[in-house]
């Protein structure tokens, strides 16, 4: 083995989700968000709880992220106007695996042309010294 082989199925199946996905250093993520990128926060509450939310964020449960980022649909979020499939949407999770498997299953299903995830999640993004408010604010 090369050491860049996946022996488990779901490794295989992360760095095939992987593939041509934008990943976001925590830092390219705060800089997009400022020019109107959209954040969305799939850590479960327990976490946005324990070890606080990034300002400007929003939060939405991974079991319903396909209808709260259809632009289409009357589920949407407010954030996202109908016919913003280009919109750029970077997801983030506590470490950055479910946002990475997420991000490639809302740009397959739905079409969204310009959504990714950052890169160490939530635990890089704090690593960086970026914003967090130290509690659940919403």
């Amino acid at each position: 083995m090369t050491g860049t082989e996946h022996t488990d199925l779901i490794s295989r199946r992360l760095a095939e989700a992987r593939e041509g996905l934008r990943r976001y250093r925590p830092e390219e993520a705060a800089d997009a968000v400022g020019t109107g990128a959209l954040l969305v926060d799939l850590r479960p509450l327990e976490y946005r709880l324990r070890f606080g939310e990034i300002p400007g964020a929003v939060a939405v449960s991974r079991h319903v992220l396909e209808w709260r980022l259809d632009v289409t649909g009357q589920a949407r979020l407010k954030e996202l106007g109908p016919g913003q499939s280009d919109r750029e949407i970077i997801l983030l999770c506590n470490e950055g695996y479910t946002s990475s498997l997420a991000a490639r299953q809302v740009a397959d299903l739905l079409g969204l042309t310009a959504v990714g995830d950052v890169l160490g999640g939530f635990a890089a993004w704090s690593a960086a010294g970026l914003p967090v408010t130290p509690r659940l604010t919403a």
